[in-house]
């Protein structure tokens, strides 16, 4: 393509090393980069001389740089370094086009403006193509490898540092995938950065902190010049916009303006220039090195792809296998004597060198192998362990059987580790061997640890079933004696178990310090059994202080249900019952395993059932003072062992009162019923004279079943008005309010009894289940009858000064 006009290509430096400045002077005005600022990029290209550099900067910017015409022989094409502007890509962007390396024209004692043109282009470069055949990865001089090398360590001492971004460019790409080989090519950059001395600044600096590497394939131009023309048409558009980011220099960093870029080009090939470390080697070092690494390359390959190697590579990740250290070992050997013969005339430096990369690369090689093998016998040695172990312990003691089993199956591990060890290789077995007997030694403590956890929940087991259900049993009865009859239960239970405990420890071999924490842990666990019953019980203290209330006052001394005919003492038998109940209260009030004496049992009799009231001139102070349940704690009781503060115990024996005194009340209201029904008949005069003189009405009522009607119905209507209007309540409070009260609602009250009669006349009968108006009155009368009669009725009882009433609907 001819883009003269647009590309604007000029010679930057000469092939003697000559910088234009003229000519960089007139490319800048005419591509008006001093107008651009920071917003531009540099790209050059570097590789091996008729690699095609210039036909690929060509094709990729629309350049016009000089191609080689292969029809005239291969030869140098381009002489010193070429700049360029790119066509039609934004920002601005400028192509370098470096002279071709390892070219016959120099020769092979003239590399010295290689390294310059490589590293001017690092240095100024955002981005550097890298261009090589495919054939030379892997390659020493080819893949330019000794060049980067150089360049780099130059280059930190020379400059500071900038971002770059390398692309390595591979042509004429085989049928090797690009995803095997570019992990070769970004170790062989890894391994060039750590080989290069640093500066102490940038010791321990990773590659990707100066470095950014891509790497990318194009098809031959002869061969499918159309596929290379598209892959090129690809990487062309990674190049717009290649300083934003996530482009490829989006990271770059020490640009300079653009203004700015023709002075700080000079200088810095004027530095490159009078530095003296980039000479060449000596011409019998560099053969040596190419075809040490030749025949070193071919060797390792031949391992690679020797038959018994491969067959000891696949069964070691199957499992151990006999004689592996030997057999490998003597391949290997075989390997480096025929590196030996073949490198045997050149230099003996370099062949040293080379001969121990290659060894190195074979151990590395089989080193996975090796560490399977170790893998493979730590695990079946382990699992083994593990089989043999469980068979010892049911024949002997816990801490005998581990040592014996221990001892047998490491030194089993030693001899398979001396089976496997190369003898090439100086690989120490110590660290594989120490997990072997980190991973015994965890598993013995993890049985151990079990086997202990299961004799614990044994005994603990042992003691929750001992003791659970009497101690519940016993704190039930609540008497003197519950106390002492726990403590001595415990102390019964908790030396058996302590002692069976004991001897089970005995073959575990366990220090004094912990077997003793161990039965103490167990005594602790008993306590806390009995701790935790009588939580729960304190925890259901009302309702155990309102049972045992109930089974009392309901039950004779015979345990049989009593009937209240009137002549029973319904005061003496409440006393009785509250008492036993509070008994049960001061019982679960604290905690009593230590045998100390307390007086809460006297300290709650005196303050709830035998205590006076206070007079009404005694001030609420006075009173807080004198009651001893007005604190939050036991007097010498401490904290944890109190289930029931004394605050708590007046508030749960007030409750008391209130929810037993309903009982009392259903007594008493049992009593009066049954004394009322002994006498519901009126004398017999009354009745003689009620048949003489009503016998006249009661035959004018059977004579006319009219009246009778009419009488039926006028008493429902009262005894619905009685109802509703609550007359007996009202009356209550005297018989001038009640007349007032039921003068202002009587009229109300009728209309709305009118008004419901009217709605159940008028419902539809289909759409209502409603009884007759009768049955609803007389449900209604029969309702509020009972309703009446229990809001009216009021019994009092009244007990040590305390008085107990049943409830009633005023209250």
């Amino acid at each position: 393509m001819d883009n003269d006009a647009g590309c604007c290509s000029t010679q930057l430096i000469d092939g003697d090393g000559t910088f234009n400045v003229t000519g960089l002077e007139k490319f800048i005005k005419e591509v008006k980069m001093g107008e651009c600022g920071l917003s531009y990029a540099v790209v050059s290209i570097m590789g091996p001389q008729s690699s095609g550099k210039s036909t690929l900067l060509n094709h990729l910017f629309g350049t016009n740089f000089r191609e080689m015409d292969a029809f005239r022989g291969r030869s140098q094409t381009t002489k010193g370094i070429w700049m360029a502007r790119c066509v039609g890509i934004e920002p601005t962007t400028i192509v370098m086009d470096l002279e071709g390396t390892d070219g016959r024209e120099r020769g092979e004692d003239d590399t010295a403006f290689e390294k310059q043109s490589a590293l001017f282009a690092l240095a100024v470069s955002d981005i550097v193509l890298i261009n090589m055949w495919c054939h030379d990865i892997g390659r020493e001089q080819a893949a330019n490898k000794p060049l980067l090398k150089t360049v780099f360590q130059v280059m930190m001492r020379l400059f500071s540092p900038r971002k770059t971004t390398l692309v390595f460019v591979i042509r004429d790409k085989t049928r090797t995938p690009l995803e095997a080989l570019e992990p070769v090519l970004r170790e062989d950059i890894q391994k060039i950065w750590d080989a290069v001395p640093k500066p102490h600044a940038h010791k321990e600096t990773p590659l990707s902190e100066f470095f950014n590497v891509e790497v990318v394939a194009l098809s031959s131009y002869e061969e499918k010049e159309e596929q290379f023309k598209q892959q090129v048409a690809d990487l062309r558009k990674r190049f717009f916009h290649s300083i934003n980011p996530g482009g490829l220099a989006g990271d770059r960093r020490g640009v300079v303006p653009a203004s700015g870029f023709s002075f700080s080009a000079q200088q810095i090939w004027k530095v490159i220039k009078e530095n003296k470390d980039l000479d060449l080697p000596a011409h019998k070092v560099m053969v040596a090195t190419v075809r040490c690494e030749e025949i070193a390359y071919e060797r390792y390959n031949d391992f690679v792809q020797n038959q018994e190697w491969l067959q000891l590579e696949e069964a070691s990740q199957s499992g151990p296998v006999p004689g592996f250290g030997k057999r490998l070992s003597l391949i290997i050997r075989n390997c480096l004597s025929d590196y030996d013969s073949e490198a045997v005339y050149f230099d003996e430096g370099v062949r040293t060198a080379k001969r121990k990369h290659l060894e190195e690369r074979l151990l590395q090689l089989v080193q996975p192998a090796f560490q399977s093998i170790l893998g493979h016998l730590r695990s079946e040695t382990l699992d083994k362990f593990k089989e043999a172990f469980e068979k010892a312990l049911n024949g002997e003691g816990f801490a005998a059987a581990a040592h014996s089993c221990k001892q047998r199956f490491v030194n089993l591990f030693d001899e398979g580790c001396a089976d496997a060890v190369i003898e090439q290789a100086n690989w120490d077995t110590l660290k594989a061997r120490s997990k072997l007997v980190r991973d015994l030694d965890e598993y013995i403590a993890s049985v151990r640890a079990a086997k202990l956890a299961e004799l614990t929940s044994h005994y603990e087991a042992k003691l929750n079933e001992a003791l659970s259900g009497p101690v519940e049993a016993l704190l039930d009865s609540a008497s003197d004696e519950t106390w002492p009859s726990i403590r001595k239960l415990l102390r019964r239970e908790s030396q058996s178990a302590v002692s069976g405990l004991a001897s089970d420890l005995s073959g575990f071999d366990l220090d004094e310090q912990t077997k003793d924490k161990m039965l103490a842990k167990l005594e602790d666990y008993a306590r806390s059994v009995v701790e935790a019953k009588a939580r729960d019980e304190a925890g259901r203290i009302l309702i155990r202080m309102k049972d045992r209330f109930t089974t009392l006052f309901s039950h004779d001394a015979d345990s049989m249900p009593r009937v209240w005919t009137g002549k029973e003492d319904i005061k003496s038998i409440t006393k009785f019952a509250r008492s036993a109940s509070l008994k049960l209260l001061s019982v679960l009030a604290v905690v009593r395993l230590d045998d100390e004496p307390d007086d809460i049992d006297k300290t709650l009799s005196l303050a709830l059932v035998e205590h006076k009231s206070s007079s009404s001139s005694t001030s609420e102070n006075s009173l807080a003072l004198s009651d001893p349940l007005a604190s939050s704690s036991w007097d010498k009781v401490p904290s944890s062992k109190t289930l029931i503060t004394p605050v708590q115990c007046r508030s749960l024996w007030r409750q008391f009162q209130m929810e037993t005194e309903y009982t009392v009340s259903q007594a008493i209201a049992a009593q009066e019923a049954s004394r009322r029904s002994n006498n519901w008949m009126p004398p017999g005069w009354a009745i003689a004279a009620m048949l003489i003189l009503g016998f006249n009405e009661f035959m004018t009522l059977l004579r006319n079943p009219l009246y009778l009607a009419v009488l039926f119905v006028g008493f429902l209507v009262s005894k619905a008005l009685w109802v509703q209007m609550d007359i007996s309540n009202e009356f209550r409070h005297g018989i001038l309010p009640g007349i007032l009260s039921l003068s202002t609602r009587f009229l109300p009250t009728v209309m709305n009894m009118l008004r419901k009669l009217a709605e159940e006349g008028n419902r539809p009968a289909s759409q209502t289940n409603a009884p007759p108006v009768s049955n609803t009155i007389q449900g209604a009368s029969r309702s509020n009858s009972s309703v009446s009669s229990s809001g009216s009725s009021r019994v009092t009882v009244v007990e040590n000064g305390t008085e107990y009433s049943s409830s009633s609907k005023e209250e």
